[in-house]
């Protein structure tokens, strides 16, 4: 029979929905059996692709004596951790401080009936093994220090609440605390940790992709031309795309490599990991014209919208790194599959298995992740063949194999919708748009937008978290309205149309309402969000970039478009709680960094004036748009704009004698306008003195 999970929407609940464990959704039911029953809460989260999630579950929580015993003992809640970050986010906090520092997913944590956790922990196995004591065994003492030391177990779950409160609130200080030295210092940390062998900034293994860090690296070459900044995430995207963390026929990234080569990943791929590279690899080839950096940007971003787009144009969350019951099963290959189905097809076999690393013992459990073993150019002329022959051979094996992949069962997919999530791959849609002249990429921002401000908000333009089957609930979170509003913004650089941005304003002003702490910064959760054992507000990158560091940023874009420096105040009161932390531990704010970085060198304020179908205005929009331009908020006006024009940067701005105008401005004080492309681009490849405007601060 279903448990009380058979009315959710999450896949990952359903999951568990007739599991023989009596299993509760998050929610005031189950805290309130718990209360009268005087029953300790066993609370496990985890989600949909995670595979030690599914380890555990098969294991445990299908097992009826397991289950029996976990029904007579605990009251068991069962989280989605996509759809509550919150809940996730505070017993991860408890975790971390149970297990000194070790923590992940299926996470386990015993709370008292008033939520309060006294132990925790991650998977736990059916039997003693790996160092590790069995989930019986775990439940037992559980049970027993809760029955007989009651009080102890009161006092503990309060002691860590209260510590992780007094944790989460810094201390407000100076601005003058936001130099470029913290930049400058926080960069030579990052370099100085970078891989030089196999790329990534680390060394150690697992290895994930911290697209984040590699974007504030950009960002630091951009301003100060240091060749190591660039050398270093040109050379980590090179050996991620070249590995088997990138999926070599169909693209996309998987989570995380368990080797410090990115060659075997845990096979599960995740929507927002894929949204953030490719922006990265789109900005590595801005920076640097290489065609690869390109090339990988579209697959991963084509990726997504072949494999991760619902008809109405929102974006599913995960696919699992299973399928028939063994981990990346879909992806790999043994090397008799791949002469088969390449014989007749690919002139130069033995080529290929040497480009692709194929060998008859394999390199994963006897099978084969298809990854870059060698150079192309170095393969073809070993074979004697032409590089343009030995490109022919991949592409043609690359189609016959992922045809052929097709048959096979597929990992699940979850399907909800998250708006977090979904704002992110819109930002890198829209952004991929405008710098490659991709129509499809454009298309498909304009629907995400459209079901993100339809399906996803309520009627007074509150947003929802997660949407599935029709169905939206959670209120939105801090990250969700961050993530959002910055896709939202991009898309208004992509099309100039004012409503995206008019939309952008007033959730940027409900996010100033609902979320802004007294002291300064924003709570993760609404001022109106159902209540927990402490409101969190987390300000370090975790997988994704943090929503307060992220809020921060959105908000210092819109200082230069509207002039209104209580944008610019309300970021400022998120870096001044963190300080020189920021240089010390760049490796968990590299969103805060970024932010930081804008506000130090100074947003470019862009005004354009004129039809965008005319020659000069599309060749303005191409000096904007091509180049990596990280500091750059364009404007556009069709027109004369008046002085209710949408954004303000735009107010006053009119054509000169006719002809299309552009207006480069800092903090709204603005160079003389120009009226041809050459001239635009001659004024904005100089530094603000040699333009006529004030630079830093």
């Amino acid at each position: 029979m279903a448990n009380h999970l058979q009315h959710e929407t999450s896949p990952y609940l359903l999951q568990h929905a007739a599991n023989p464990v009596d299993w509760y959704p998050w929610g005031d039911e189950a805290f309130e059996v718990a209360r009268q029953q005087d029953k300790p809460i066993l609370l496990s989260i985890g989600y949909s692709a995670c595979h030690w999630c599914h380890v555990m579950a098969h294991e445990s929580f299908e097992d009826p004596k397991t289950a029996a015993y976990m029904n007579q003992h605990f009251v068991a809640i069962k989280v989605d951790r996509e759809e509550r970050p919150d809940v996730d986010d505070i017993y991860m906090q408890a975790t971390l401080a149970f297990n000194r520092g070790q923590g992940g997913w299926p996470m386990t944590v015993f709370l008292t009936p008033d939520g309060h956790p006294f132990h925790a922990g991650t998977y736990y196995p059916p039997e003693p093994r790996y160092g590790m004591p069995s989930f019986r065994q775990v439940m037992e003492a559980v049970v027993d220090v809760f029955r007989n030391k009651r009080d102890e177990v009161e006092q503990t779950g309060r002691g860590i609440i209260a510590e992780l409160s007094r944790e989460q609130i810094g201390s407000p200080q100076g601005a003058d605390l936001l130099t470029t030295d913290l930049l400058d210092d926080a960069a030579d940390t990052l370099i100085r940790r970078a891989d030089p062998v196999h790329g990534g900034l680390t060394r150690d293994k697992p290895k994930f992709p911290n697209p984040i860090n590699l974007e504030y690296l950009l960002r630091f070459h951009h301003a100060t031309g240091s060749e190591p900044a660039l050398q270093a995430v040109l050379l980590a995207l090179r050996k991620m795309a070249d590995g088997g963390l990138n999926d070599q026929l169909g693209g996309g990234f998987h989570r995380y490599s368990v080797d410090e080569r990115w060659l075997v990943p845990h096979f599960e791929k995740m929507l927002y990991d894929n949204a953030l590279l490719a922006r990265v690899y789109l900005h590595a080839f801005q920076l640097s014209g290489d065609i690869f950096f390109r090339e990988v940007a579209e697959d991963t971003l084509d990726y997504i919208l072949r494999e991760m787009t619902s008809p109405a144009g929102g974006f599913y969350s995960a696919q699992d790194a299973d399928s028939e019951g063994e981990e990346g099963r879909f992806y790999v290959w043994t090397m008799p599959e791949i002469r088969a189905a390449l014989d007749g097809v690919a002139e130069h076999l033995d080529a290929l298995l040497i480009y692709w690393g194929v060998s008859a013992a394999g390199n994963f459990e006897g099978r084969n992740i298809l990854h870059v073993a060698d150079m192309l150019e170095r393969v073809a002329v070993r074979h004697g063949l032409t590089v343009e022959q030995m490109r022919e051979d991949v592409a043609a094996a690359k189609t016959v194999l992922f045809t052929l992949r097709k048959q096979r069962v597929a990992p699940a997919r979850d399907e909800k919708i998250l708006a977090a999530w979904n704002g992110m791959t819109l930002a890198a849609l829209a952004e991929a748009a405008r710098v490659l002249g991709r129509d499809d990429y454009r298309e498909a921002a304009v629907r995400s937008a459209d079901f993100l401000l339809r399906e996803m908000a309520t009627p007074d333009g509150r947003l929802w978290r997660t949407h599935k089957d029709g169905v939206s609930k959670i209120n939105g979170y801090l990250e969700d309205y961050a993530h959002v509003i910055d896709g939202v913004l991009e898309l208004y650089m992509t099309t100039f149309e004012p409503r995206w941005f008019a939309e952008m304003q007033r959730l940027v002003d409900t996010v100033l309402a609902h979320f802004r702490a007294d002291e300064g910064g924003f709570y993760d959760t609404s001022d109106d969000h159902d209540a927990l054992v402490m409101r969190p507000r987390s300000v370090q990158d975790n997988v994704m970039p943090s929503g307060s560091a992220q809020m921060a940023y959105n908000l210092l874009r819109l200082t230069g478009w509207t002039g209104e420096t209580r944008y610019e105040d309300a970021a400022l009161s998120v870096y001044r709680t963190l300080g020189a932390a920021l240089g010390e531990y760049p490796m968990v704010f590299g969103m805060m960094l970024i932010g930081v970085d804008l506000y130090l060198r100074r947003p470019v304020e862009i005004a354009l004036v004129g039809d965008p179908a005319q020659p000069e205005i599309g060749a303005m929009l191409r000096v904007v748009r091509e180049p990596y331009r990280p500091l750059a908020l364009v404007a556009l006006s069709p027109g004369n704009a008046g002085p209710d024009a949408i954004p303000a940067l735009l107010r006053g701005r009119t054509l000169r004698e006719g002809s299309p105008a552009a207006y480069v401005c800092e903090n709204f004080v603005c160079a003389a306008p120009v009226t041809s492309s050459a001239a635009l681009a001659a004024q904005l490849n100089r530094t603000a003195p040699e333009r006529g405007l004030t630079a830093g601060r």
